[in-house]
């Protein structure tokens, strides 16, 4: 299925010459008079491009586009202003309002046909990148769901509550780790390590770095950092390898 480009132009002229050129080119094209007639189109045939004129009757080239900007589903549709307006000022209010590109009349049919391939390719680039990013973030939700469960527990709640490692330790001093504790000077702290956080921590000891560790567990490094950020807080550790050393002592990772 072709792309669709919706040719905004009061000219019929260059409505037709346009329309005409980019279904040669081996796109679908569309055509409005002003900009309330492509409010219309674009709502009912969601394009995915818009060149548009600037001086136009009723609803000119910028108030379409600050239209588009504003609607939550077409805000990331990319526009081309056709115009015979060359001078700065309309250039610089042009991009403010959130054009994409500017060519100015008369053009030439092979520079049209550049900034148009450009501006698709990119816009599906954007896109094809947020729906890959929505399907992992979809498959992090689903394995977090999945696998969230901890093991090793030591209490047994209830069958609506999640299995949670509880966990009773004193709070790790890296200056005191070979000292002898008594029972009258500890500080306990209560924390869980969900199933995720224990398979972070196992990694991070045997030294592997964030990206490391989320290339094991198909996780991106910020969600990595911040599984690290909740361990060093739970063990009120200050650095990587304070954590190891206190995982270590506690026996909180698999041999």
């Amino acid at each position: 299925m072709s792309l669709l480009i919706l040719v905004v132009d009061d000219d019929p002229a260059i409505r037709l010459l346009v329309s005409c050129s980019l279904k040669q080119w081996g796109y679908s094209a569309i055509a409005a008079e002003n900009g309330k007639e492509a409010q219309k189109q674009i709502e009912e045939c969601q394009p995915h491009l818009v060149i548009t004129d600037i001086s136009m009757p009723e609803m000119d080239g910028y108030e379409l586009i600050e239209w588009i900007r504003q609607h939550p589903t077409f805000r990331l549709l990319p526009v081309m202003f056709l115009t015979a307006r060359t001078d700065t000022e309309g250039r610089i209010r042009g991009y403010q309002v959130g054009g994409d590109a500017y060519l100015a009349k008369p053009f030439e049919l092979n520079e049209l046909y550049a900034v148009v391939r450009n501006l698709l390719e990119r816009s599906q680039l954007i896109s094809q990148f947020m729906q890959w990013e929505w399907r992992l973030r979809l498959q992090q939700q689903n394995m977090e769901q999945q696998q969230g469960k901890t093991y090793n527990t030591l209490h047994y709640p209830s069958s609506q509550e999640e299995p949670t490692v509880r966990v009773d330790t004193p709070r790790y001093n890296p200056y005191q780790h070979q000292q002898e504790r008594t029972t009258d000077t500890k500080t306990f702290d209560n924390f869980s390590l969900t199933k995720r956080e224990q398979a972070v921590l196992q990694l991070l000891v045997k030294g592997l770095s964030n990206a490391q560790i989320g290339s094991s567990l198909y996780l991106s490094p910020r969600t990595v950092e911040k599984y690290v950020s909740n361990l060093l807080c739970k063990t009120g550790t200050n650095n990587r390898v304070e954590l190891a050393c206190f995982a270590r002592e506690r026996h909180l990772i698999n041999s």
